[in-house]
């Protein structure tokens, strides 16, 4: 009797399905956060996020995360550039193709999203060894960016699509806020860089005008925005980026530098 055949074995799916991870695009950045948060960067270990590990730490409610409580040396190879609001993480992947000695980090509010793009980092690490430069994690930035990132850290800071909050009343919630910009100054390398983007006429020319109030910050001239391949990617590879070219919208963006 001859011996059967082995039929190959069906690869377990390791990418994740988005829409096991769906939740509304949008929340109160204001509300108070009740997820764990260092008290400064220097109680984060960004080994746990960046060096082979088993799993990926995000701080989630399904991928809880305690910070330290006693300071921990500075890592050797900080983070250097932050996605925030990152959502599904398309442009983290495409940055980490750009710049892959880089490390850079995605904060996002919504658990769910931030588990989505956490599982999605594992896969791709497994299937390509690639991308052990991207991590990501929950977080309000609006409240808490300060308590991840040391002073004159950061040479990028990307905000793709945020909420318009188009009712007068809830302008505050803006993440793109004079009042808000002084902490990212605080953050940012002098000669650092702040990307935002967004489909909303009204909320770019908002953007323009919080840019042009601040005394730290100055515009990048249009042709070295042009040439930056940054810029294509925030114009490009983020999911609300691509949707709005998919319903032929608009997209508005600027590049504002840190003085």
């Amino acid at each position: 009797m001859e011996d059967s055949l082995e039929l190959p074995q069906k690869r377990e799916r390791l990418q994740p399905k988005k829409a096991d991870f769906r939740m509304r695009a949008h929340c109160n950045p204001l509300s108070d956060s009740n997820w764990p948060f260092p008290i400064s960067p220097s109680h984060i270990d960004w080994s746990l996020f960046f060096e082979q590990n088993d799993h990926i730490y995000c701080n989630t409610i399904e991928h809880p995360l305690y910070f330290s409580t006693i300071k921990l040396p500075p890592p050797s190879q900080p983070v250097e550039i932050a996605d925030v609001g990152c959502g599904y993480g398309g442009l983290l992947f495409a940055l980490s193709k750009i710049m892959p000695r880089t490390r850079m980090l995605g904060m996002e509010i919504r658990n769910k999203v931030t588990n989505y793009v956490a599982q999605k980092i594992w896969a791709s690490r497994i299937e390509t060894n690639e991308f052990w430069n991207i991590g990501v994690l929950r977080a309000n930035a609006m409240k808490q960016i300060t308590n991840y990132f040391p002073k004159s850290s950061l040479t990028k800071l990307f905000f793709c699509f945020p909420d318009p909050h188009f009712k007068k009343s809830v302008h505050r919630r803006r993440i793109v806020h004079r009042n808000l910009l002084s902490e990212y100054a605080y953050v940012l390398k002098s000669g650092g860089k702040i990307y935002a983007i967004t489909d909303v006429l009204q909320l770019h020319e908002w953007h323009l005008d919080q840019f042009k109030q601040h005394p730290l910050y100055k515009e990048v001239p249009q042709e070295e925005i042009e040439a930056d391949p940054c810029v294509t990617a925030m114009i490009n590879e983020t999911e609300e980026g691509k949707k709005v070219e998919r319903n032929k919208g608009k997209k508005y963006y600027c590049v504002y530098q840190r003085i």
